[in-house]
């Protein structure tokens, strides 16, 4: 077991100890961290003493290793460590070499008689975790700051507001001028629903008047099933929603993982507390009443959730070199996941050795591995076929066996009617012969194979004829064998009424099996050493009151830590969850979280920009019932959203990155954005929800499209019809590791190696040549310039003003109005030399065309890739 006591008794000693002057230079808060992060795991950490040395302490290093002592208090020339660090030696490898600026304070500590804040501990025995550690902002428990008190501004519209104007007031500057409505529409449509408002829904909005406008129309759109699709789509990141298992080249595909994905939607559609939609996913199999074998829909549910869990990269179903390091590597990118989902820190780097920088040490991540640990035993594995849940019913398994009673029965009437023509067919080939081998060959034939006389055999092959069987029976009596196929496939067809037999791609325990946790040395799982217990981060435990996890709770058939470990997640005095959750609706509403690296809140991670907002936002979700939609509301009805992005110059050169929010952000379209926006405006978007991913396929040069595998010879076949599949929004494409769909993939879709914490926007060749030449491109600008034709047939003025109402939300000015005209006379010319019909006037497809390339234009254009 891991030993703490020391640790609490030095934490509590050095409380008190805090009281007494800090000096310039100490070694708690200057040199402990640069030690930590380079040299403990050579020189105390794990019992590892390389020349005798450890340097966990300051006194040690007085005390010093084989060499004599490591400094010598007030010189640093004459201070052996300072030495080795000043001439690069250590520590040995070059990629850890100290900057100048850690020696320079590494010399200026010692030169100042190498200081501590308070009094060492006289022995250590387990993790290490000090005051200092202790003090970082993300370990504070949350409280509900007061609003600042804005005086004489009309922008502030909530608390959000007067956190923002106080840090813009204090730096001389305000808010920039509110977004004109068909802004706002166009921002607000595409941030709630990932799609762009119709001309209709523009000029409503504009029309709308009344008070409660802008406050309708969000409404409007979080109702919208839309909505689900879009803010699902960025847990699914998070989550790292994959619909193949990784890992190897076969990246096999994952049959039922979209039934996860499909509860994500419907959570964040029915705007789940997120405290619950956390339990959910962490200990759904834990919330299960009725029996596995006959699952409500209800439960079903709760297992669906549960896919959380086995998003990872997970090779076990396939060929790999190493089985257990392929389940173990599962086990670590599951961990990766949950912590960087949500709690915001890296605790995947504890894997090996202490964290070099967060205060959490190796025995905290096999703690936390030991809750999933009766989940993922790695010595008693189940493969991913083994942990499908199936959704049989005990009605549907009634009515199965009902309808193969029925099929039995067509078949046995097929087998006695197969029977009789055999011995029809039989008897007239026997006929055909001499009568006096009738006796002996109806013998041979009555007589099994492997019973058969040598003399039987030879007869039997000097009369193939005779050898009337149920495979041969078409070659001798047609008639007979339609028949039997007939009946053959009314069998089938009653057999195809059964219901279909679904599965849950699920993570559940094993009753009963409860496996012993341990650390592994350096992270290796065949070299066990200590044992563990389940339990959450021990700097979490020290600087709040959180629960503890138990090693199994008798009120479940489990062993129930999965439900403590969520619990104890979403406690409200954990300082992590809710912090990190709102950080992530602000990262999605703003472009940027508060927090810059939304999943690690650790030393390394960027620090809020205005930590007092995230505080306030971070109670409210609480106070709220961690309702998403409550967050939603609250930030799109500030004036800090609702700005317009222009920014006047001294704003942009004191602020070049908005991180005080004195302008709104502009934002590239994502990559199903793009696409779904252009099915959208194309008019061909099925809009229907949930189901099987939309497959994907190489085409003929090797890119990954939408399509049915039809392989011939190990190449592309022709295409088989997806029946309006293809239309589907991007969040129902496959999502397949090694297979990207093109259009996406160019516009920055990630890949999930295990997850996505941070989608970053780029700008390159490939997104160009795409929207200039790819069949995507091409195909959906046809589409755009039949619907605008479609709706305004006759006048070239009118089907401009649709198009830029379509693709900008806003009516096309006069000089653009001309600039069209132009570029459509033009076209046309161009076009007139390649446009051919075979009979009349070419002159309307010369037209159509020449609109077409107008509509590509607009849909490549910045103005409708990017956000205002």
């Amino acid at each position: 077991m891991i030993r703490c006591t020391v640790l609490l008794l030095f934490v509590t000693v050095s409380r008190v100890a805090l009281c007494d002057p800090v000096p310039e230079v100490s070694f708690e808060q200057d040199i402990r961290p640069i030690f930590k992060a380079a040299c403990f795991q050579c020189h105390g950490e794990e019992g590892v003493k390389e020349g005798e040395l450890d340097i966990r302490l300051a006194r040690f290093l007085i005390a010093g290793g084989d060499s004599g002592a490591a400094i010598v208090k007030g010189n640093a020339a004459e201070s052996l460590l300072f030495q080795r660090v000043r001439d690069g030696e250590m520590p040995p490898e070059e990629s850890h070499h100290l900057s100048k600026n850690q020696v320079e304070t590494i010399k200026k500590w010692i030169e100042a008689g190498a200081p501590t804040i308070r009094p060492e501990p006289e022995t250590l025995e387990g993790p290490l975790i000090t005051p200092e550690d202790l003090a970082h902002w993300a370990y504070q428990i949350i409280s509900r700051p007061a609003v600042p008190t804005i005086q004489g501004s009309e922008r502030v519209s909530n608390p959000i507001d007067a956190f923002i104007l106080r840090q813009l007031e204090a730096d001389k500057f305000s808010m920039t001028e509110p977004a004109g409505r068909r802004t706002l529409i166009r921002r607000l449509s595409f941030d709630l629903t990932g799609l762009p408002p119709t001309p209709e829904e523009v000029a409503a909005f504009e029309a709308d008047e009344t008070q409660d406008a802008y406050s309708k129309l969000v409404e409007r759109l979080l109702a919208s099933p839309r909505y689900g699709e879009r803010w699902g789509r960025h847990w699914l990141d998070v989550a790292g929603y994959s619909d193949s298992e990784g890992y190897s080249v076969a990246d096999l595909i994952r049959p039922d993982s979209w039934r996860y994905r499909d509860y994500v939607i419907r959570a964040f559609n029915e705007d789940k507390p997120f405290n619950r939609f956390i339990l959910e996913q962490l200990a759904g199999d834990e919330l299960v009443t009725s029996p596995m074998n006959n699952l409500s829909p209800e439960d079903a549910d709760f297992l669906a959730a549960t896919g959380f869990l086995r998003m990872a990269p997970d090779g076990t179903g396939g060929a790999v070199d190493d089985v257990n390091l392929a389940r173990n590597d599962t086990i670590s990118e599951t961990i990766k996941i949950v912590s960087s989902s949500l709690m915001g820190m890296t605790v995947g780097c504890a894997q090996c050795h202490d964290h070099r920088y967060d205060p959490i040490p190796q025995a905290d991540y096999y703690r936390m591995r030991a809750v999933f640990d009766p989940t993922f035993d790695w010595k008693k594995w189940r493969s991913p076929n083994n942990r499908r849940v199936s959704l049989y019913t005990d009605a549907d398994r009634k009515l199965a066996a009902e309808i193969e009673a029925e099929a039995k029965k067509v078949e046995a009437t097929r087998t006695v009617k197969q029977k009789e023509f055999i011995a029809a067919t039989f008897e007239k080939q026997l006929a055909k012969l001499p009568e006096e081998i009738h006796e002996a060959a109806k013998a041979a034939y009555e007589t099994t194979a492997k019973e058969r006389t040598a003399e039987q055999k030879e007869l039997l092959k000097k009369n193939p004829s005779l050898n009337v069987s149920a495979g041969s029976l078409y070659l001798y009596d047609k008639k007979a064998a339609d028949e039997l196929k007939k009946m053959a496939e009314e069998a089938k067809t009653i057999r195809g009424k059964k219901p279909k037999e679904n599965f849950i791609r699920a993570a559940t325990e094993v009753v009963g099996q409860v496996p012993e946790s341990f650390i592994f040395n350096r992270g290796d799982h065949e070299q066990p050493t200590k044992k563990v217990t389940p339990g959450g981060l021990m700097a979490v435990s020290l600087s709040s009151e959180v629960s503890d996890i138990p090693d199994n709770d008798p009120q479940f058939k489990t062993t129930g830590r999965k439900t403590a470990f969520s619990k104890r997640l979403t406690d409200p005095n954990h300082p992590l969850t809710a912090r990190v959750i709102v950080n992530r609706i602000w990262m999605h509403h703003f472009g940027r979280g508060l927090v810059e690296t939304p999943t690690d809140f650790g030393k390394l991670g960027a620090e809020p920009t205005h930590p007092e907002l995230l505080d306030w936002l971070a109670a409210e979700f609480v106070k709220s019932g961690w309702s998403v939609k409550h967050m939603h509301r609250l930030i799109l009805s500030s004036s800090t959203w609702q700005q317009a992005s222009f920014r006047s110059s001294e704003l942009s050169t004191a602020d070049p990155e908005n991180l005080l929010y004195g302008a709104a952000n502009l934002r590239r379209l994502d990559a199903e954005t793009v696409r779904d926006s252009v099915l959208f405006l194309a008019g061909v978007m099925n809009d229907e929800l949930y189901g099987e991913p939309v497959p994907v396929m190489a085409d003929k040069v090797g890119r990954w499209v939408l399509g049915l595998e039809n392989l011939n010879a190990g190449r592309p076949g022709k295409s088989k019809p997806l029946k309006g599949q293809e239309f589907r929004r991007s969040v129902y494409v496959q999502s397949r590791r090694s297979r990207p769909l093109a259009v996406m993939e160019a516009f920055d879709l990630p890949r999930m190696s295990p997850n996505c914490n941070l989608r970053r926007a780029s700008t390159v060749a490939p997104q160009s040549l795409m929207l200039l030449n790819s069949d995507f491109a091409l195909g959906y600008s046809q589409s755009l310039a039949k619907r605008v034709n479609k709706k305004s047939p006759e006048k070239i003025e009118e089907q401009i003003q649709l198009a830029w109402n379509l693709v900008y939300s806003r009516p096309a000015e006069n000089s653009e109005v001309s600039s069209a005209q132009t570029f459509l006379k033009e076209q046309a010319v161009l076009l007139k030399d390649r446009i051919t019909v075979k009979e009349g006037d070419a002159q309307p497809a010369i037209q159509a065309e020449a609109f077409a390339n107008l509509c590509q234009m607009l849909l490549s254009s910045n103005e409708f890739l990017y956000v205002e």
